[in-house]
């Protein structure tokens, strides 16, 4: 595209088809990638109100809940001990793809995140099944949440003693979907700054928690525990078998992307938000499982469910950890449920503004400046799958999801690194970038392989639905190198 006449008068109106271009040059105090950004065209723009500390909250807030409020049971009862290492070659296929994914959204800061980094930089049909499929894979995984929130829900009534006539976790995971998607209709300032105290007073709890069980595990104070087998009787296969399910945890960096419109210094806080909350979370992944198991033994911590980390810390100071616990369960599943309606309503309006699903699609509430319609496709299909209550199911889908797009970011990096398009200009260069984007690649498709049958079927049909879509409504639509 070419840059606008620098010699037009500051007020007038701009030319619709015209572009800002990586070197145009930027206005005296601004961010030059946000002002590339603020070139869209529309009917209007999402504000950005998001810092560093907000994005952070985002990844952190999104990926902490999952992984360690409902996954250790599960993870536990299928790889024992191991499955502290199945988190943490997550951990590791997450970075390979956090530290590509942050070079291009330093270069395309754009709602939408990874949909938008694969149209422009591989096509509008590459584009337009990721682009539906992460809507989609952002449903699956809040539904996911929701689920687990209503779990720690119900356990508030278990723990005063309350008998209830049905399991509440997913009559009350409905509840808070609807309550959640209301809520960030009323603008990212609100979902933000209740971002920032959930992840606050969630790492204290946590850190105060696995501090203390850790100095337990190792036998410093408390009861001496035998030692148990770290590999399951599978072996490395039911590790990785359980890597490709808690992947979902690890979608959180992801989200931050998802929600570039709406970050502030875009080219310093993306990568920063991104590769922080990765390392910091995985951390606590693998401190977690070692605690847990440490604790009960997988076999037994598997019979726990959901909300297995309760009896842990029930195991490690008796009641009042018990309900630390759940109050952090809460914190925790609300912080990851919170963060994914958001992204979600965010995938939604960035493939409306591309007009690969109607347009109406992406209208926002001048009043708060956020897309009501996206968030309504987004928190109504949400509620629908959280009230079937499928934890595995929904966790593995929304993996499947999120693993294709991550190998097609790194795809399309090596892409364009290789084609070197003028207006690619990334203010953050990813080390090593082909090696690294390359091993991302393999690695999330390979971790597709250890999923589940049904997962697989499930998500293979969201793909082939979403090609189906594109054919039928936006076969026309060319979006390579669109910026």
């Amino acid at each position: 595209m070419d840059a606008p006449d620098p010699s037009a008068a500051p007020d007038a109106d701009p030319d619709p088809d015209a572009g800002v271009t990586a070197d145009s040059p930027p206005a005296p105090g601004s961010d030059p990638i946000a002002d590339v950004v603020d070139a869209d065209t529309g009917e209007g723009e999402l504000e950005r109100t998001i810092g560093l500390t907000g994005g952070l909250a985002i990844g952190i807030g999104t990926m902490i809940g999952a992984g360690i409020f409902v996954f250790p049971g599960l993870a536990a009862e299928n790889a024992g001990p191991a499955a502290s290492l199945s988190f943490a070659i997550g951990a590791v296929v997450a970075l390979l793809v956090a530290l590509p994914t942050s070079e291009l959204a330093t270069a395309m800061p754009r709602s939408g995140g990874g949909y938008f980094f694969i149209s422009r930089g591989l096509g509008t049909a590459p584009g337009a099944i990721v682009g539906l499929g992460l809507w989609l894979g952002l449903v699956f995984a809040s539904a996911f949440y929701l689920v687990g929130l209503g779990s720690y829900a119900g356990q508030v009534f278990l723990e005063a003693g309350i008998a209830l006539p049905v399991n509440p976790a997913v009559p009350l995971g409905v509840a808070f979907g609807v309550g959640l998607t209301v809520l960030s209709l009323f603008g990212t300032e609100n979902t933000a700054s209740l971002q920032n105290a959930i992840v606050v007073v969630l790492l204290i709890i946590l850190t105060l928690f696995l501090s203390y069980g850790g100095l337990d595990a190792l036998g410093v104070f408390g009861a001496e525990r035998t030692p148990e087998r770290f590999f399951p009787p599978g072996g490395l296969l039911p590790v990785l078998q359980t890597a490709a399910l808690v992947f979902t945890s690890y979608l959180g960096f992801a989200q931050v992307a998802t929600v570039a419109g709406d970050i502030k210094e875009p080219s310093r806080n993306l990568p920063l938000a991104m590769v922080a909350s990765v390392l910091v979370v995985g951390v606590f992944y693998v401190a977690t499982i070692f605690v847990a198991t440490s604790a009960f033994g997988s076999a037994r911590l598997g019979e726990f469910g959901e909300t297995a980390m309760v009896e842990v810390a029930r195991e490690f100071v008796g009641f009042p950890g018990a309900i630390a616990i759940v109050v952090a369960g809460l914190l925790a599943t609300f912080s990851s449920a919170n963060a994914s309606i958001l992204s979600a309503s965010r995938a939604v309006y960035a493939v409306s503004r591309d007009d690969l699903i109607p347009t109406a699609a992406s209208r926002l509430n001048l009043q708060y400046g956020t897309p009501h319609v996206a968030l309504g496709l987004a928190g109504g299909p949400i509620v629908v799958l959280a009230a079937t209550g499928q934890v595995e199911l929904l966790a593995e889908v929304a993996s499947f999801l999120h693993l294709v797009m991550y190998g097609l970011i790194c795809v399309a990096l090596i892409q364009l690194r290789r084609e070197q398009p003028d207006w690619y200009a990334p203010s953050f260069r990813c080390p090593a970038g082909l090696a690294v984007a390359g091993a991302g690649a393999l690695a999330s498709f390979a971790l597709i392989a250890f999923m589940q049958p049904a997962s697989i079927g499930v998500g293979a049909a969201v793909m082939i639905a979403s090609y189906g879509w594109y054919r039928y409504y936006a076969a026309d639509v060319e979006l390579k190198g669109d910026f």
